[in-house]
């Protein structure tokens, strides 16, 4: 990379709502630049046709020597994403009366036990926001409480932990305040481990979604090329205004007291002098509002605050799907604002189900500090999980996965690979395999109750989206249950904690 455009913004944003069916289709078909330019926004005037329509692509709409693939990815992103944006509200709207119809047959009884209350007059109404009300996601797997004892678990590095009390907080974020952050402590005093969990996607949340299928992406510099959708979702930038990812980025050794304070005693470089959240005489500030309403500092200054409090504590950050993107990109920011301090407190990173962040430049970056001297970053694949593999890793997006990776089969057997197999999913070799697959799961989904015992027993929820997995396997694979059972039935699992 040209240091010498150290500063400059780099960036491409798919916007899917700057044009219609014709503009895509040219696009796809013919690699016409001007529909591409509509679709494709990027810091660099030529990047659409360098990228896209290859070094012959000119005005013309000649398509040059790149794959129609490449092309193809973007067509299905945006058409996936503009589907996403017309049914975003009756999707959140049919999820809100779902939800709430599985929390009414679970507090009457299930179905049985809800006509029953019916003729007696006894219904109890679920109340969202109440402590007995579960979400669709957990309604998937109900398995709330794995561990009710106060033993002590104790890894090869003498960390003990202590599941019996918790201590429980939420923590919310600006766009529409939908990331949300689970932090555990596992004693309310002199606590060994602090646990930091970021939510996945919820399943009917249509900003989930769009950012899951998102290609858009950032380039911070000395780190590398970074997925847009799940900055944002850190709170780290909006994409309206480019100029916020370099503000909230490039703030390196910024003291955050509080929610509402920040030291501005740090003497900026003189390249960044001019950018926008920068006082006059020089000094780095960033407004204070937008820093009470971001996940990244909310959770680094809340963490900070329990590290203080904990003397002996250390931490590990973990996430389902998009929540275990938000986990890797955590610590991964915690990094770049040098955060040396809390890194060295930092027990370990586990990843369930998580797509790709970053390109190749990150993960040697990020290997370099996750990796030594023993490996702290530890990625879970279950099987045909979709998720994971996205974004697209080829020549034109380069995502790439970093860390160990520990993939499961669905016999739950475990194997260290450097990468999951069929790494973009869509391999035609795989294809058959796949679906065989889906109804292998299936059929163990209503003998697992009996072939493990009850606690392993899949409910009517469960066994339906595997139903949808005939369809499209990659879906139900992604379900937090395969990853539960990966996990406890694993015949390696137990090793997975020894690293703590």
């Amino acid at each position: 990379m040209d240091t010498s455009g150290e500063d400059t913004l780099r960036y491409m944003i798919l916007r899917p709502e700057n044009g219609g069916i014709r503009d895509l289709l040219r696009f796809l078909v013919s690699a016409d630049r001007a529909s591409a330019a509509k679709f494709v926004e990027t810091s660099d005037e030529d990047a659409v046709a360098a990228e896209f329509l290859g070094s012959g692509g000119d005005d013309d709409g000649d398509g040059g020597d790149v794959p129609p693939d490449h092309r193809w990815v973007i067509f299905v992103s945006i058409v996936i994403r503009k589907v996403i944006a017309l049914f975003g509200k009756p999707l959140e709207w049919s999820g809100y009366l779902f939800e709430f119809f599985l929390n009414l047959l679970s507090e009457n009884g299930n179905l049985l036990g809800l006509l029953y209350n019916l003729l007696f007059g006894k219904v109890v109404m679920p109340q969202r926001g109440s402590e007995t009300f579960i979400s669709a996601i957990g309604h998937l797997d109900e398995r709330i409480n794995l561990y009710k004892s106060n033993s002590l678990v104790e890894g090869a590095s003498g960390l003990q932990v202590e599941i019996g009390n918790r201590t429980v907080m939420d923590l919310y974020y600006q766009r529409d305040r939908s990331t949300q952050v689970f932090i555990l402590c596992d004693k309310p005093k002199d606590a060994n481990l602090i646990l930091i969990s970021f939510r996945g996607t919820e399943p009917f949340d249509a900003n989930d979604w769009s950012t899951d299928f998102d290609y858009s992406w950032y380039e911070i510099p000395k780190l590398g090329k970074v997925h847009m959708g799940f900055l944002e979702a850190l709170g780290l930038g909006n994409r309206a205004n480019t100029s916020t990812f370099q503000n909230l980025l490039q703030v390196k050794d910024a003291k955050f007291t509080s929610l509402n304070e920040v030291d501005t005693t740090t003497e900026p470089s003189e390249s960044n002098a001019e950018s926008e959240g920068l006082a006059n005489d020089g000094e780095k500030t960033v407004i204070p509002e937008m820093v009470e309403m971001t996940a990244y500092f909310v959770v680094k200054s809340k963490l900070k605050s329990l590290l203080n409090e904990h003397k002996t504590a250390k931490f590990i950050v973990t996430g389902h799907s998009l929540g275990g993107a938000l986990a890797i990109l955590f610590p991964t920011v915690l990094v770049l604002h040098e955060e040396r301090e809390l890194m060295q407190r930092l027990a370990g990173v586990y990843t369930y189900g998580q797509p790709r962040v970053g390109n190749w430049q990150l993960r040697r970056f990020m290997e370099a500090h996750l990796e030594y001297p023993v490996p702290k970053y530890f990625r879970v694949v279950y099987c045909n999980d979709l998720v994971p593999r996205l974004p697209y890793d080829n020549r034109t997006f380069l995502y790439k996965h970093f860390g160990e990776c520990l993939y499961y089969n669905s016999l739950y057997t475990e194997q260290k690979v450097d990468e999951e197999p069929n790494r973009n999913y869509f391999g035609m070799w795989y294809l058959i395999p796949e679906y065989l697959n889906a109804v292998w799961e299936l059929i163990r989904s209503l003998i697992m109750g009996y072939t493990h015992g009850p606690e392993y027993k899949e409910g009517w929820l469960s066994v339906l989206l595997r139903v949808v997995g005939l369809a499209v396997p990659g879906i139900s694979a992604h379900s937090p249950t395969n990853y539960v059972n990966s996990i406890r039935l694993g015949r390696n699992s137990a090793i997975r904690m020894s690293s703590l």
